[in-house]
């Protein structure tokens, strides 16, 4: 059970699995008013910077669900590293269908909303954690601008326009769905910069490690290609958030 290998490989060197910064983490932690002893549930939680600083900085506790075996080691590690380790647990496994055991005053799944087959069937999954009251935490994508062609939103990776709305389409949605929007803390272009040019250095450093792996073609070909696509696609369309919740 695990990820595509292919992004244990590209991320391998990543905190962060997605375009929000440290400081965005941090913005967002804050503009939560988190209070120590708070219950944090994170389903697909990476390489656990969010719970981990979040237990740092406000002692917070919480469990993380991640499929990919790596980025859950080194959530572990990391955990040890900022001395939470008691408060926090990782769990390497599907996030889909996951429950917490008791109810969490924050249920959150930051990029990986395909879990529930979208982002209503992810609010869902996270509903049957979370306690009466309680904060949901939703990253998305949007676009920040909307793309002219179809092969423009292709070359941002998503399979059509219609992917993706804007991000007032995207507000409206929530409130459709039946929630109030109560924060939201954007990743900027600085923040897709460290999240997308961060991954080049390490295939390089890969691929010098690693010339006749099976993998060795896709990797160069991605190091090969990915800064131009990134800089004409990525950067200028599509933009990136963490939204909060509440249910009416």
């Amino acid at each position: 059970m695990d990820i595509p290998r292919i992004f244990n490989i590209t991320e391998s060197a990543h905190r962060i699995h997605n375009p929000m910064t440290p400081d965005k983490l941090a913005t967002l932690g804050a503009a939560l008013r988190l209070e120590a002893g708070a219950r944090v549930l994170d389903l697909g939680s990476g390489s656990g910077e969010m719970l981990c600083t979040w237990a740092r900085d406000h002692g917070v506790a919480g469990t993380g669900v991640d499929l990919s075996q790596l980025f859950t080691e080194q959530a572990r590690s990391r955990a040890v590293e900022l001395g939470v380790a008691e408060r926090v647990r990782f769990i390497h496994g599907d996030a889909a269908g996951f429950v917490a055991e008791a109810p969490v005053d924050v249920a959150a799944c930051v990029g990986a909303t395909w879990i529930g087959g979208g982002v209503a069937g992810t609010l869902e999954l996270l509903a049957r954690s979370l306690r009466p009251g309680g904060l949901f935490l939703i990253g998305e994508p949007y676009w920040r601008q909307l793309p002219p062609t179809e092969a423009v939103a292709q070359g941002c990776l998503a399979r059509s326009l219609a992917d993706f709305l804007t991000l007032p389409q995207l507000l409206a949605s929530f409130g459709e769905l039946g929630y109030d929007v109560v924060e939201m803390v954007l990743a900027d272009q600085d923040g897709w910069d460290r999240y997308e040019a961060a991954k080049w250095l390490t295939m390089r450093r890969w691929l010098a490690a690693n010339p006749d792996d099976e993998l060795a073609g896709e990797v160069r070909a991605q190091l090969t290609s990915e800064p131009v696509r990134y800089a004409t696609y990525t950067r200028e369309y599509l933009g990136w958030g963490v939204f909060a919740l509440m249910r009416r």
